[in-house]
């Protein structure tokens, strides 16, 4: 049976949007904390699941509702060659914060107009 296209677009894009929002706390964790000595800055990390989940779409793959909740980032802290904390560069953080502020509103756009659709489609072209 093929995979249900609406279903798997809006939980794909509520994850994108999940972990928006897990990287926005974490960026404005890393701006609070940033003069807090030994404090380790965090990072939003998805580990294998991603790069799998990029590799199979890139085959002609698809990607199942079933697999989304796997691709939920882990916060960890980010360490240097030596195992040590980091050092929080606010520049880079309120860059990331913009850059992070852009994408998850275009994600709550692309979400606000596929529901739109969908309701577009329920209503049969009426509004």
């Amino acid at each position: 049976m093929p995979p249900n296209t609406d279903a798997t677009t809006t939980a794909a894009l509520s994850a994108a949007l999940s972990a928006g929002s897990a990287r926005h706390a974490a960026i404005a964790a890393n701006i609070a904390n940033a003069s807090v000595e030994g404090y380790a800055p965090m990072r939003l990390a998805f580990g294998a699941t991603l790069a799998d989940a990029q590799a199979t779409l890139r085959e002609g793959g698809t990607l199942q509702p079933a697999h989304l909740p796997a691709l939920k980032g882990e916060l960890q802290p980010a360490m240097d060659e030596a195992g040590f904390p980091e050092t929080v560069r606010l520049d880079e953080e309120a860059a990331g914060l913009a850059r992070n502020a852009v994408h998850f509103q275009a994600l709550s756009q692309a979400l606000s107009r596929h529901l739109g659709l969908l309701a577009l489609a329920v209503s049969e072209g009426r509004k």
